[in-house]
Parts: C-alpha cells; sequence; structure tokens
C-alpha cells in the first residue's frame, strides 16, 4: 500500500512467516486476503508477487468507484440510519488522530471505513466489497504517486465537507459535494472527470 516493495518483488511464505514469527497458514490466509484486495498476484509455480498500479487501472477504479459511491448516496439519503452520523463522526475523529500521528496507513485505513460506512446505510451489500477494492487501490495509487510530503490532517479534514452535506439532507448538493471528493483525490482527476473543477 505504502509502495515499500516495488512491484514484482517475490513474496514466500516461508520467508514472510519468518519474518514476522507465525505460522505459513497465516501468512497464506493474508496473502489470499491481499489477493483479493488486487494488492498481490498469486500464480501457481511462479509464486506470488507484488502487483503493480498502474494509472490505466486507477483511472477505471477512479470511475466505478464515483458510480457506486454517487448512486449510493442517493438511496442512503432517503432513509439514513440514526447511527450514521454519530458512526461518521467518530471515524472523521480517527481520521484526525491518524493524521496528527504521521500514520498514512491508519489514515487510509479509517478512509476506506469511513466512505463503506456510507455505502453501507444504500443497502447495496453486494456492492461493497466492489468499493473496498477501488478504495483500496485509490489509496495506493495517491500515496505511490506522492512526490513530496501529504498533508495528511488536511487530507482527513476533507471529510468534514461530506459530513456537513449529509446532514443538510440536500441529495444533489450531498452528490456533488461527493463526486468533487472523489475527483480531486489526485491530480488526474479533473482529467477523468471532465465535469469537475480541481
Amino acid at each position: 500500500m505504502l509502495g515499500n516493495l516495488p512491484a514484482g518483488t517475490a513474496l514466500t511464505e516461508l520467508e514472510l512467516a519468518a519474518y514476522f514469527s507465525c505460522s505459513q497458514g497465516t501468512v497464506r490466509e493474508a496473502l489470499l486476503q491481499l489477493q483479493e484486495e488486487g494488492l498481490v498476484r498469486r500464480q501457481g509455480h511462479r509464486g506470488t508477487q507484488v502487483s503493480e498500479c498502474t494509472e490505466a487501472e486507477a483511472i477505471e477504479m477512479f470511475r466505478v468507484r464515483q458510480q457506486i459511491e454517487c448512486n449510493g448516496i442517493v438511496r442512503v439519503l432517503q432513509a439514513p440510519s440514526r447511527t450514521l452520523m454519530p458512526d461518521l463522526k467518530v471515524l472523521l475523529a480517527e481520521m484526525l488522530d491518524a493524521a496528527a500521528a504521521g500514520d498514512e496507513l491508519g489514515l487510509a485505513s479509517c478512509d476506506r471505513d469511513f466512505h463503506r460506512r456510507i455505502f453501507q446505510d444504500a443497502q447495496l451489500p453486494a456492492l461493497d466489497p466492489i468499493l473496498h477494492r477501488c478504495l483500496v487501490h485509490n489509496h495506493r495509487f495517491k500515496i505511490s504517486r506522492s512526490t513530496t510530503p501529504r498533508d495528511l490532517v488536511a487530507t482527513a479534514q476533507r471529510h468534514g465537507f461530506i459530513i456537513e452535506a449529509i446532514e443538510s439532507g440536500d441529495v444533489a448538493g450531498t452528490s456533488a459535494a461527493l463526486r468533487h471528493h472523489i475527483a480531486t483525490i489526485v491530480d488526474l482527476g479533473p482529467d477523468v472527470f471532465s465535469d469537475t473543477t480541481q
């Protein structure tokens, strides 16, 4: 996720088990999860390698994500649960804590939880794994393409606008806020979503 292991790096169960002082079974389960998320590729006799993080895939993942989340928010606002706003505020606080601690991986994890918590109220559970994979790749692409240190606090604070939009109950405004949030995650956003300005 953080780009510490370049694409193509071989990952062996035995070496990882020794490094983390755990069983090969635990490593195998972890690698299967990473494969589900698209972070590694397991290829039979060729073993497991860190997958590539290409711009072409990132663009399509951003498009799919925007489609899922912006359609989902319409359903969410038709009947938001009583726990949605408290849950989102807790997750925003966790994001801010991770950002203040310089924990980019923790921030990305809370960020994914935030977006998936909103989508949970859309009542479309079969789409959640797809959204999760898109979120993982969006974060990986953003982190791997950063050439300067990122302002993690500003990244966390961007989610406050989504909370405010949801609280307003304005479907069009909330959808627009979410669309803008997704389209401006990385600099290529306006090129991918031509109707959005940075």
